[in-house]
C-alpha cells in the first residue's frame, strides 16, 4: 500500500491536495485524529477484504493535532507495515493565510475559541511543527495558483513511479524572498544582468536572446560549472540516506534572467540521467 499523509496549515491548499490525490486513484481520508492512524492502516491492510493500493490522509488542527507531539513515534508505529509512506506538509506565510480567510469568510478552526486569527494560525503552526520537522515533502504555497499547487503535488507524488529522489530545481528572485521550504540556496547576483539591456529586459532566461548573451561571460560558465559539480557531488549521498525530495534553489535579483537560465540549463544536464525532476521558475512572470 502507498500511503500519503497530508497535513498543513488551514489555508494553505490542503483540499486541493486531497483532491488531486483522489482524481488519480488515491482513497482519501480527510480530518484523521492523529491518535487513530496506527489501528486505520492496522486494519485497512490486515482485515479489509482487498487491500488498498493508494491511501491519503489528511491530518490538521480541526481534529485537534492530538498526538502531533508524538508524530514520530506513530510514524514508526506504522511503518513497521509493508507501505511506502510519504508525509506532505503545505504551509503558506502568515499574510497570504489571513488574505486567504478575509476572502473567504471561513472561520479557521482554532478561532473557535475566541482566538484572533492571526494568534489562531500561529498556535497551529506550533501545533503541527513536528509533523512539517518530518515530513518528506514541503510545500509553501504562498506564491502558488491553485493549478500551479496541483501541477507540483502531480510531479512530485502521482508522477513518481521509482523510487528515485525527487528533485525540484526552482529559479526565484532575492527580491521576493528567498523560498523557505528549500535544501540548497544559489546566490547568482555576482554575474552579469541582462536586466541593464534594454533590448533583453523584456525577455526571460529561458529566450534565446539572453541566453547568448549569458554564454558570452567566463563567469557564467564557472558559476555552472561549480553548482553542477557541487549538486553532482552531493545528490547521491543524500539519496543513499533515503532522502524522498530535494529542493534546489538558484536566486537572482529578479528572478527572472540570471536564475532561470542557470536552472534550465543545470535541469537539463540532470534530465539526462534522472527522470524523477521537475523545474519551476517562481518569479519569472
Amino acid at each position: 500500500m502507498k500511503l500519503v499523509i497530508v497535513s498543513g496549515l488551514s489555508g494553505s491548499g490542503k483540499p486541493v491536495a486531497l483532491h488531486t490525490l483522489e482524481d488519480a486513484g488515491y482513497y482519501c481520508i480527510d480530518n484523521l485524529p492523529l491518535g487513530m492512524l496506527p489501528e486505520l492502516v492496522d486494519n485497512m491492510i490486515n482485515t479489509t477484504p482487498e487491500p488498498y493500493d493508494l491511501v491519503a490522509i489528511a491530518i490538521d488542527a480541526r481534529s485537534g493535532a492530538d498526538n502531533s507531539d508524538r508524530f514520530d513515534v506513530i510514524m514508526q508505529q506504522i511503518s513497521k507495515h509493508p507501505l511506502q509512506l510519504k508525509v506532505l506538509f503545505l504551509t503558506s506565510d502568515t499574510s497570504r493565510l489571513l488574505k486567504r480567510f478575509s476572502e473567504t469568510r471561513r472561520k479557521h478552526p482554532l478561532s473557535r475559541t475566541g482566538l484572533p486569527l492571526a494568534d489562531a494560525i500561529q498556535q497551529e503552526r506550533k501545533l503541527l511543527e513536528d509533523i512539517h520537522a518530518n515530513a518528506d515533502l514541503a510545500i509553501d504555497s504562498s506564491n502558488l495558483s491553485v493549478h500551479e499547487l496541483r501541477q507540483m503535488i502531480i510531479d512530485q507524488l502521482v508522477s513518481q513511479t521509482t523510487s528515485e529522489m525527487g528533485v525540484l530545481i526552482q529559479s526565484f528572485g532575492f527580491k521576493n524572498g528567498v523560498p523557505p521550504d528549500t535544501d540548497f540556496v544559489f546566490d547568482v547576483r555576482c554575474l552579469p544582468n541582462p536586466h541593464w539591456e534594454k533590448n533583453l529586459r523584456p525577455l526571460t532566461g529561458c529566450d534565446q536572446a539572453v541566453v547568448k548573451y549569458l554564454e558570452k561571460y567566463q563567469d557564467v560558465e564557472k558559476m555552472f560549472a561549480s553548482i553542477y559539480s557541487f549538486l553532482t557531488d552531493w545528490i547521491p549521498r543524500f539519496e543513499k540516506e533515503n532522502r524522498s525530495y530535494m529542493t534546489i534553489s538558484i536566486g537572482c535579483t529578479g528572478g527572472k534572467h540570471r536564475s532561470v537560465y542557470l536552472a534550465e540549463r543545470i535541469a537539463a544536464e540532470f534530465k539526462k540521467d534522472r527522470g524523477n525532476l521537475s523545474t519551476r521558475h517562481r518569479d519569472m512572470t
